[in-house]
């Protein structure tokens, strides 16, 4: 069963859209787009269980260079 998430990421200033086009380049990264507000891109990712997703915000999302914080927003079916 696929996990779904939608990411939400702080970026430095003046480095949105380049941290939206490398989100974008993973591979377990469906969409990543500029938002405003509080969160500068917001992203939805599906993996195979919750921790290959905690690895992609943690290692992949986390590691692109201008991103200063992150939130993880797992979809649930209630």
């Amino acid at each position: 069963m696929t996990v779904t998430a939608y990411i939400l990421i702080q970026a430095e200033v003046g480095c949105a859209a380049d941290v939206a086009r490398a989100a974008a380049d993973l591979p377990e990264i469906v969409l990543a787009e500029v938002a405003m507000g509080p969160y500068d891109v917001i992203a939805r990712a599906e993996a195979d269980n919750m921790d290959q997703l905690g690895s992609v915000v943690v290692n992949a999302v986390g590691s692109i260079e201008c991103v200063e914080r992150t939130l993880l927003c797992p979809i649930v079916n209630v």
